[in-house]
């Protein structure tokens, strides 16, 4: 049902090529790609990166921030960290940024329901 959900959120906003959910080390945990997608860096380490680029720029004295805007000469990235998961776009540099800031805002309880299951799971294998 989730991967649905994200399937449909590439076509809600123009030039949005991938939806990716991944935790702090990576690990893809849902993905969701525009058909003929290939865009160079939907690979897993995005979310190992985020984390530290996340956790650097807090140590600017702004607090903990909450996302992070990336802009190439092709693509756009838009990650968002959300507790223990990281949400990345991947879009065409022309889509409109604010209005994937605004759609991964949304995504925020969805992915507090994966983080979620993910503990539960954990806590039971233990």
């Amino acid at each position: 049902e989730l991967v649905v959900h994200f399937e449909k959120l590439l076509t809600r906003v123009d030039g949005l090529l991938s939806a990716v959910v991944t935790d702090r080390d990576g690990v893809v945990l849902l993905r969701a790609n525009a058909p003929n997608c290939s865009p160079p860096f939907t690979e897993s380490a995005l979310g190992c990166t985020f984390a530290l680029a996340s956790d650097q720029a807090s140590k600017l004295g702004l607090k903990k921030n909450k996302s992070i805007v990336s802009v190439y000469g092709s693509y756009q990235l838009v990650q968002f960290n959300h507790s223990s998961l990281i949400t990345t776009f991947v879009a065409n540099s022309n889509a409109n940024t604010g209005l994937l800031l605004e759609l991964g805002s949304e995504l925020e309880s969805v992915t507090q329901v994966i983080a979620t299951a993910l503990h539960e799971r954990h806590s039971g294998a233990l």
